[in-house]
């Protein structure tokens, strides 16, 4: 897609370009990259496998995530810099290739989620005897 014929994220193809475009960004940004790649190695198809579920029941009703979105990004070692980065490159990835009422829905969801991710990060580290139910 070129930036004179974006259009709205209707399809799994149209989940899998932003998700693949995205990390792809993510993988070689020096703020994010070396936590990305040291928590997944080389289970990258595994990820990104997870994003389009994840994704796709968020922006096109696929129905095909299953899980628990946090749990994994609990021990993180990231504040609010790395999620502001986050949201940046996931801003620029999906108006780089989208426009329509599904792109506006995919940031919003990922600034609710950032927003979210942090403030239940800061409370475990806080709370560090807490556990996940």
């Amino acid at each position: 897609m070129t930036a004179n014929a974006r259009h709205d994220i209707t399809t799994p193809d149209h989940v899998r370009l932003l998700v693949d475009s995205f990390y792809a960004k993510i993988r070689v940004d020096p703020l994010l990259g070396g936590i990305f790649n040291g928590v997944i190695q080389d289970r990258w198809p595994q990820h990104l496998a997870k994003m389009y579920t994840f994704w796709g029941t968020i922006l096109i009703g696929e129905q095909s995530y299953m899980g628990a979105p946090f749990r994994p990004h609990k021990d993180l070692p990231v504040d609010q810099a790395h999620f502001d980065r986050w949201l940046l490159l996931f801003r620029d990835t999906v108006n780089e290739l989208f426009e329509g009422p599904a792109a506006d829905l995919a940031f919003t969801n990922a600034e609710r989620m950032a927003e979210m991710f942090m403030e239940r990060i800061t409370f475990f580290r806080a709370h560090p005897q807490r556990h996940i139910q």
